[in-house]
């Protein structure tokens, strides 16, 4: 921790129903958090994942459907397939990479997936494929911000698929625009 810095226990919160929870929990990008932990109240604070008497309520994911653009290999047991995927969005008729994901895919989609990629691969960068820009997915991401280092002028948070958009075509996937506005929103 930084010189200076204040380390805070976050509030308690009750509620007399779960109506009442879920406004609150509505309201928490407004508080800066990403929704609540309930915990039994007698429960030990313990190390690693929390199961059980823990239960984290997140926000509802930020989403836009982007195409994907770039595919690579993954890392341990999915080495020898294709799942680090790279998604962009139209910005003046073209697509610009607004966010990488490796996950939220069934092991079934990632295979159809991968045997896609080596089918419509356009050019290859070293292990990096650039495919076909027709597959459109679902993005989910827990919060976005401004970004002088990334080619969109974003950067997104928690990145992951949601799910395989194959009613729409690229042509519906959402524009830099769209992501743009999603700032204000955080």
């Amino acid at each position: 921790m930084a010189t200076g810095s204040t380390l805070r226990a976050s509030p308690a919160i009750t509620a007399a129903s779960w109506e009442e929870l879920a406004v609150l929990r509505a309201e928490s990008r407004e508080r800066g958090v990403e929704g609540f932990m309930l915990k039994r109240l007698s429960s030990p604070y313990g190390v690693g994942r929390k199961k059980g008497d823990w239960w984290k309520w997140k926000i509802d994911p930020y989403t836009v459907d982007a195409v994907l653009i770039y595919a690579q290999p993954g890392s341990g047991r999915r080495a020898s397939l294709l799942t680090d995927y790279t998604f962009g969005v139209w910005n003046e008729g073209a697509l610009v990479p607004v966010a990488k994901a490796y996950s939220g895919l069934s092991n079934e989609e990632i295979a159809e997936v991968d045997r896609w990629i080596r089918r419509h691969t356009i050019e290859r960068f070293g292990p990096v494929r650039h495919v076909e820009p027709v597959q459109v997915f679902e993005l989910g991401f827990e919060g976005i911000a401004p970004s002088s280092r990334h080619r969109s002028g974003v950067a997104v948070r928690f990145p992951r698929m949601l799910r395989w958009r194959k009613d729409k075509t690229a042509a519906d996937a959402d524009t830099l625009e769209v992501v743009m506005r999603l700032i204000g929103k955080g």
